[in-house]
């Protein structure tokens, strides 16, 4: 099994004391822990945390965690690092510093590599002592011996410095627009095409050879029948085809190299744009955004392939015109006047071709959207007994695109058979020309052979490009597509400098915060604010489609907020770094999903060097070991595309470890054990009761039992907060003719004063002195399979509010698509 990066002696010993209870819990019993969490455990590389040191000290603030989300692959290097600074403006390089005396005072502050995979920041140097800061100071700077240094030091120094950039007051100025992302990226390889039109001139001029071969035999050899002649002739002829086969065979090489280079930058930028799209603009249909992204195949076979040296050609017909004027005088006119007539008849099929590419790419995006559902589905499908009518949609949708694509080779034919014929028709006047002009003594038999030869030579650039019509359309389509997904807003836009805020109180707070699903007409949460302070439990429920899902999405930053804000610690969450707002909080969505690879892999997602006690541990909670514990492969078994392989209740377990792996300060569970039984769910409650000490823990979930382990209760209807208050004060947990105990302000501090309304229902009436009312809630209650409590799901329903909290007519209701939250 991978390890992640290694601990000193005293830590791992810290942490194996703080999980020795573990395989106790896996056996059943109840979970156990050490006071010292893994969260008090420093996990992270020292070489990440020396980048984000000299960042700070080079005046860019960033922290580790920021480094940590860019980094690609299962280990930590010194290249990996220097790549994802980048990203916040850092350039720099490793070389090699056998001494520390190498180094120069003016390229401080860098990073010293040294034994061991560790590093340090150097800082100075004064004499025999120099100022370093390790990893593990805190960035504490330490005046070192250097010579007690230099048995540490590898000889590698990574040294970097900011880059300097226009501020956005240049924004405004800035002529170049749209496609940017696109031809920026072929710009930055256009030397190499500069070496392919060199070889494009050079082989143009050896193409002359031909003709000049033939008109010399006819007219040299043949009536003299000069032998030797013909044999040097011959041999210069093929010397230069020996060339024309090199140059030719480096000019592919070339166009590969400079296409393979931009097909994998530009196809990182493409996913690095789908992986950071702000999920509240992602495109509706998840086959159609595959299919733009295949359709990229099409830019790239038009830029790496045949079809972009034919279009390098074609400037190069003057060069053959100008041999036809010196071999044959005015016949050159005939290809001067075709030409035209090409570019014209081309330009004409263009705007038609144009629109049946558009019409075919949306069949083509509406058959990928289809087969995708359609596969997804598959077992829907058969349960509901829709194959035929899938068949029938599958086969209009095929039809459609058939027909568009046939539409499409029509132009394109037309295109490559009119240029043929044009050229038919040249070769046919220049031979009738060429006959009297031979007749008047004007030219010989192989000079008109050898113009033929040429204007073969002009025309067939042309006619190449006339049979890539077809392609280039479906390319120019293709980058407006792209072009309209790279438009799409993304996380961190608006994010100059990612700071480091260090530590921060977890506390959420969300202040009239409204939010819309694109194109609904209806607010998913309307005008919603409440305050959650660190080591809260609280509970939210509420019927289908009243905000619960999409308010925990607000609260990890997965959704911008149309009004108000969503705030950690106090600060608004818009200031942070995506990936540092994510490494404070764990989330459970509603919806699991995992990835094809093993079952470490799918709890280690989003941090592959993590250690694996830290796995083991979360597995434990999660439950995960207790179906582990009799499969031979373990955590090394497969888990299938999207899970397949595990069980409804495995793969909610798993997505729990991965939210559980890092002990997160703030817990978000969306529906944590609805794929679960019950005696899994007992026990998962037990071991979340001893894990959430400590920890704001927000538990969303229909189950009744589940809401055992919360302390306050907010309950939604319709977007917006019609309770608020605490768990025992709310008459779901009372049996109906019982009374809810009196609960006082001073005697309940988890009752909120942010949100007026629930302070109302939850505090007596000052001048009454009596209890206050919450809201009759009738419940409909269904008992689950099993029994006891555990399997009780709840459906509120709101008889009667407070005339102060009762929502207004015509409250917008959230929309369809958090329906199933």
């Amino acid at each position: 099994m991978e390890q992640g990066p290694r601990l000193d002696g005293q830590a791992a010993a810290i942490l194996a004391r703080a999980n020795r209870e573990e395989g106790t819990a896996a056996q059943g019993q109840q979970f156990v822990t050490d006071p010292l969490r893994p969260s008090n455990v420093d996990f992270m590389p020292g070489i990440l945390r020396c980048m984000s040191i000299l960042l700070r000290l080079k005046g860019v603030i960033v922290s580790p965690q920021f480094l940590m989300a860019g980094l690609n692959g299962s280990h930590v290097t010194p290249e990996g690092c220097l790549r994802v600074a980048r990203k916040a403006g850092l350039a720099g390089r490793i070389l090699y510093r056998p001494r520390l005396e190498d180094i120069p005072a003016l390229t401080l502050p860098c990073i010293l590599l040294l034994s061991n995979d560790r590093a340090c920041v150097l800082v100075s140097k004064k004499g025999e002592h120099i100022q370093v800061i390790f990893p593990e100071t805190d960035n504490a700077a330490q005046n070192v011996p250097l010579e007690a240094l230099k048995g540490e030091y590898s000889g590698y120094a990574l040294f970097a410095s900011v880059e300097s950039k226009p501020d956005e007051r240049t924004n405004a100025f800035t002529i170049a627009r749209g496609k940017r992302w696109f031809w920026d990226v072929l710009r930055y390889y256009a030397p190499i095409y500069r070496h392919v039109a060199l070889a494009s001139i050079v082989t143009n001029l050896i193409a002359v050879a031909t003709p000049l071969f033939v008109m010399n035999v006819y007219d040299r050899v043949v009536p003299n029948a000069a032998m030797e002649t013909l044999w040097v002739l011959a041999t210069g002829v093929l010397i230069a085809y020996i060339f024309d086969f090199a140059l030719r065979s480096m000019r592919v090489y070339f166009v590969d190299v400079a296409g393979r280079n931009a097909d994998v930058v530009l196809s990182s930028t493409l996913m690095n744009k789908v992986l950071s799209m702000r999920l509240d603009n992602k495109p509706e249909s998840t086959g159609a955004l595959a299919n733009n992204l295949r359709e990229f195949e099409q830019l790239r076979d038009f830029f790496s392939s045949s079809t972009l040296l034919a279009c390098i050609d074609v400037p190069f017909l003057a060069i053959f015109i100008i041999f036809i004027g010196i071999i044959a005088g005015p016949m050159c006119l005939l290809p001067i006047c075709a030409i035209p007539v090409l570019v014209g008849l081309g330009i004409a099929i263009q705007g038609l071709a144009r629109r049946s590419a558009e019409a075919s790419y949306k069949q083509s995006m509406q058959k990928n959207a289809l087969l995708v559902e359609i596969v997804n589905g598959l077992e829907t499908i058969k349960s509901s007994q829709a194959e035929s009518r899938m068949q029938r949609l599958w086969e209009a949708i095929v039809g459609l695109s058939a027909k568009s694509n046939s539409e499409s080779r029509k132009f394109n034919n037309l295109a490559v058979n009119a240029s043929l014929l044009i050229t038919q028709f040249v070769s046919v006047i220049l031979v009738i020309w060429g006959v009297y002009r031979i007749e008047e003594g004007l030219m010989t038999m192989g000079a008109l052979i050898g113009a033929n030869i040429l204007l073969g030579r002009t025309m067939a650039p042309l006619m190449q490009v006339a049979s890539l019509l077809t392609r280039v359309q479906n390319s120019h389509v293709a980058l407006k597509a792209l072009d309209l997904l790279m438009a799409l807003p993304s996380e961190n836009e608006a994010e100059k400098t990612p700071l480091d805020f260090g530590m921060l109180r977890p506390s959420l707070t969300l202040e009239k915060v409204s939010f819309a699903y694109p194109k609904a007409q209806r607010l998913a949460l309307d005008q919603v604010s409440l305050h959650i302070e660190p080591g809260e439990h609280v509970g939210i429920i509420g019927t289908m489609g009243s905000g619960k899902s999409t308010l925990s999405r607000l609260l990890t930053g997965l959704y911008q907020p149309k009004e108000g804000a969503v705030k950690f610690g106090g600060v608004d969450i818009r200031q942070f770094a995506t990936s540092e707002l994510r490494s404070r909080v764990g989330v459970l969505p509603q919806d699991v999903v995992l990835f094809y690879g093993t079952i470490r892999d799918n709890i280690a997602l989003g941090d592959p060097t993590i250690n694996d006690h830290l796995v083991l541990r979360a597995a434990s909670i999660a439950g995960v070991t207790d179906f582990l514990r009799n499969n031979p492969a373990g955590f090394a078994a497969q888990v299938g595309e999207q899970g397949k392989e595990l069980s409804g209740g495995q793969r909610q377990a798993v997505a729990l470890a991965r939210a559980l792996v890092h002990d997160p300060e703030v817990l978000i569970l969306d529906e944590p054990t609805s794929n679960m039984d019950t005696d899994s769910e007992r026990l998962l409650q037990r071991r979340l009761a001893q894990i959430a000490r400590g920890r704001t823990l927000i538990l969303i979930t229909h189950r009744l039992s589940m809401l055992r382990l919360v302390d306050r209760l907010i309950i939604l209807k319709e977007g917006r907060i019609v309770y608020d208050g605490p768990r025992d004060a709310c008459e779901l947990f009372h049996p109906k003719g019982q009374t809810a105990p009196q609960t006082s302000n001073a005697q309940t501090p988890n009752s909120r004063a942010l949100h007026p309304q629930a302070a109302q229902r939850t505090q007596p009436e000052a001048h009454e002195q009596k209890p206050a009312q919450g809201p009759r809630v009738q419940t409909a209650t269904r008992p689950a399979q099993g029994s006891g409590q555990a399997g009780t799901r709840l459906q509120p329903k709101i008889l009667r509010t407070q005339p102060n909290v009762t929502p207004k007519p015509g409250t917008s209701r959230e929309n369809t698509q958090d329906s199933q939250s």
